[in-house]
């Protein structure tokens, strides 16, 4: 890029680190009450599927238990393909990043498929053996809020 040339903004607007946690209690314990990372988010369902997101500043750490992951490759994908860790990107534009991602090597295992949590998610699997979620936001994070199975842990 010449000095002329105006830099392009970063299409990515968070990295959301999401765990599964076979000891869900005793990981929101150690990372929300421990460690010091604010709660920002938490979702349940009527199946036991439970959530926390917590704030690492610019990233956040996604807590799921067993059924609340099963549920996310269920809505998502339509089967359970997803390891024990999944990293996901929220970007502006799901379709349009899914396109150049599958283009420059990633296998798309998903489409993109708007959630009942008020996103549109794709996945694929990408390059370093990582499996992905490309994440747009509907809603913000207080209307979110608002929605039944929607709240916080505490």
């Amino acid at each position: 890029m010449n000095s002329s040339e105006q830099p392009t903004p970063p299409s990515v607007r968070q990295l959301r680190l999401v765990v599964e946690a076979d000891d869900y209690e005793a990981a929101v314990a150690f990372y929300r009450d421990v460690l010091g990372l604010p709660e920002q988010a938490a979702f349940s369902s009527g199946d036991e599927a439970r959530v926390v997101i917590l704030d690492a500043g610019r990233a956040t750490l996604e807590i799921a238990n067993p059924a609340q992951k099963r549920m996310i490759d269920d809505v998502e994908v339509g089967r359970q393909v997803a390891p024990r860790l999944r990293v996901a990107f929220e970007v502006d534009d799901t379709a349009g990043t899914t396109g150049r991602l599958v283009a420059a090597g990633a296998t798309q295992v998903a489409p993109p498929t708007t959630t009942p949590w008020q996103s549109v998610n794709a996945r694929l699997d990408a390059p370093a053996g990582l499996h992905i979620t490309i994440f747009q936001e509907q809603r913000t994070l207080d209307e979110r809020a608002t929605l039944d199975g929607f709240g916080t842990e505490n």
